[in-house]
């Protein structure tokens, strides 16, 4: 959920790969994959068509297949461009070298035997975050390496909060939180705003609060989850959020936040750029759990995977390359480049060391949980698509928190029998 071209793509990845069944029968493939190259030529696929050839990160990505003793011929496609086309490439046996994908898909092409795991392509994750490497682990396998994460907290304006005589410091819960909204909304001003729209961002959006209130994915219906949601729709009707979540988009979130009207609006990372340009005096809060502390947060974020090839021997030179890319001086370049946390401890302090405003995030990472963890794997896609649909009958009126809920997990558990 990164800014300019990438923002939905790293959290629709989930909705990518519940499309993607149906979809692969309408793809066709054009050019070759890894398994066809021939001579010294690697073939890379990326979720990056914003990078061109000029960019900081195509360079990388050159220098390490330079220092591989190969070319690496590069392709950037949307993520769902990219899911299906890996899936239909793994089944023709074309795949390219490597694929970096958005962690929720790497259990969707695990799952669908096109990778290889780490016992197979020597990646190393030593020092890695485990709460960050959870999202490639299937069944007791680790596929691929994290190139980096992200993840969402609360932007606040520290003006409104000031008119409003609120002091960011007590809260430190839902409740907090909530009465820091009604003394803002007494003050005239704004609340908070966040998307909760009908797509996998509006999931990604409700995760913190879900999870926050220790609900389980596997029980949409419980009384945590209820009041979750209860939590938000609430927040609608007293007026502390505006109607129009509903519809927002994490970007039209961030443009209402950006009009300094606002106490809070949750967002990731990938705003650290705009809330500059907009002029607002901002702090960092992460997001609280119902009785405190921090809440645990969805990770955004890639990992860099080696796809099954009929030639067994490229793996050796493709493993050069992806631990070129995952070293630590080039995770720090890396995520630096694409608005990310590292994922190791090491990186994340020359991070900060270079940017301090990055801290809160480390914070954050620390916190956050990868949505297909808990083994979840490719039942995510299915129960989020019923958990999006429930916050939106929920806060349009339709049903009650708990009605929503209970006809969600109703169709989430036939889903995924």
């Amino acid at each position: 959920m990164i800014a300019h071209a990438r923002k939905a793509r790293l959290i629709g990845a989930a909705v990518a790969t519940a499309a993607v069944v149906a979809s692969l029968v309408g793809c066709s493939s054009s050019g070759s994959g890894g398994g066809s190259s021939a001579g010294g030529t690697y073939t890379f696929w990326d979720p990056y068509p914003q990078f061109d050839a000029s960019s900081d990160w195509t360079k990388l990505i050159d220098q390490c297949g330079t220092d591989a003793g190969v070319t690496i011929k590069r392709t950037g496609y949307d993520t769902t461009a990219l899911t299906n086309k890996a899936l239909l490439a793994g089944q023709q046996k074309s795949s390219a070298d490597l694929l970096l994908v958005d962690n929720p898909v790497v259990s969707t092409l695990a799952d669908a035997g096109i990778l290889t795991s780490t016992d197979e392509s020597k990646l190393d994750t030593t020092g890695i975050q485990k709460n960050i490497i959870n999202a490639g682990i299937v069944d007791g396998k680790t596929y691929g390496v994290p190139i980096g994460a992200n993840t969402l907290a609360l932007y606040y304006n520290k003006k409104v909060l000031s008119a409003a005589g609120v002091d960011v410091a007590s809260i430190t819960d839902w409740s907090t939180l909530t009465a820091a909204l009604a003394k803002v909304k007494a003050a005239g001003k704004k609340g908070i705003t966040f998307s909760a729209i009908g797509t996998e961002e509006g999931s990604f959006q409700f995760l913190p609060w879900f999870w926050g209130s220790g609900a389980d994915l596997l029980k949409l219906d419980s009384d945590k989850a209820v009041s979750a949601l209860a939590l938000w729709t609430d927040w609608v009707k007293k007026g502390y959020a505006p109607n129009s979540v509903i519809n927002n988009t994490q970007t039209t979130s961030w443009q209402e936040f950006a009009t300094g009207d606002y106490a809070f609006g949750e967002n990731g990372t990938w705003q650290l750029g705009n809330v500059k340009k907009a002029g607002i005096d901002y702090g960092i809060l992460n997001i609280p759990g119902e009785s405190g502390p921090d809440a645990p947060v969805p990770t955004g974020g890639e990992f860099m995977t080696i796809p099954v090839q009929k030639d067994t021997a490229r793996y050796a030179t493709s493993a050069k390359i992806a631990k070129c890319l995952t070293s630590t001086a080039n995770f720090v370049k890396t995520d630096n480049t694409l608005s990310y946390i590292a994922p190791t401890e090491a990186a994340q302090k020359e991070q900060v060391a270079g940017n301090a405003e990055l801290g809160p995030w480390v914070k954050a990472v620390a916190a956050a949980k990868g949505r297909t963890s808990d083994n979840l794997g490719t039942k995510y896609p299915k129960i989020s698509q019923q958990l999006w649909g429930a916050v939106q009958n929920a806060l349009s009126g339709t049903q009650t928190p708990k009605a929503a809920l209970q006809a969600a997990q109703t169709a989430a558990a036939a889903a995924i029998k």
